[in-house]
């Protein structure tokens, strides 16, 4: 029997390892995406934008129209494109420190203006591919390298939580969620409806991932699924922050799902 291709033969390539390091989770949190691409089959229509950081070691991941950007400069780069091609589906993808750090002020007046992309940011608590420095979201009492003692909330702030900031500035038309790689499935749904609100042309699309990364973290399997499904969800809630009515409810009947 003869399997029709899900995609035309000329978009198809030779299936490759990721350049992730063991256990990082940027490989499923790309997964995710990738089967939301394919099941609204856009891949056509994609531009996938990546950040300097972790993040651009997915510039090759995809077989879309992709461009890696300065590091925190990813969401304007792909608010460009999209303006100038508007029929285009736009991924910003990106970490922490260049989301909430130097990219922050390019989030925020995004977001304000209501732009019409998608922008995926996985959080894994520090600065990862320069050696694991304190980050806006590394939590209280988290050892780093600049934070050998733990982070002190008293010096140095509190975790950002970028979703519920974005909640916050957009309009109603905008989708806003925090998923976890922990949760395959709930996650490519997210990824779905936030690329179906920009496919129907409503409001910004915002997904925080919260993320591993057992080589900066310097844990083992066991201590690093306990981090990410136990110490991160205390102070990042995961579920829907912010659904367009047109969009309707997730599949288990709920807004949100914490």
């Amino acid at each position: 029997m003869t399997v029709k291709p899900a995609m035309p033969e000329s978009w198809r390539l030779e299936t490759k390892p990721h350049k992730f390091c063991p256990g990082c989770g940027h490989g499923i949190a790309l997964r995710a995406l990738g089967q939301a691409i394919d099941e609204l089959g856009i891949q056509d229509r994609v531009v996938f934008g990546c950040d300097i950081g972790c993040s651009l070691l997915a510039w090759d991941f995809f077989n879309v129209d992709s461009v890696q950007t300065h590091h925190g400069r990813t969401t304007p780069v792909v608010t460009g494109i999209k303006r100038a091609n508007p029929e285009l589906i736009c991924v910003a993808y990106m970490g922490d420190g260049g989301g909430y750090a130097i990219g922050a002020q390019h989030l925020v007046n995004a977001a304000g203006r209501n732009e019409r992309i998608t922008v995926i940011l996985a959080n894994n608590t520090q600065y990862a591919m320069t050696g694991g420095q304190m980050a806006p979201t590394t939590l209280p009492g988290q050892k780093t390298e600049t934070s050998p003692y733990g982070r002190d909330p008293e010096a140095t702030g509190h975790p950002a939580k970028g979703p519920e900031m974005v909640a916050a500035i957009t309009g109603e038309d905008a989708y806003v969620a925090r998923g976890t790689v922990s949760k395959l499935p709930q996650l490519r749904r997210m990824m779905v409806r936030a690329l179906q609100n920009q496919i129907e042309g409503r409001g910004f699309s915002f997904v925080e991932v919260l993320s591993t990364c057992p080589t900066n973290w310097r844990t083992n399997a066991k201590d690093t699924w306990e981090f990410l499904e136990k110490k991160m969800p205390a102070h990042f809630r995961t579920g829907e922050l912010k659904v367009p009515a047109a969009a309707g409810k997730d599949e288990d009947g709920k807004k949100a799902v914490h």
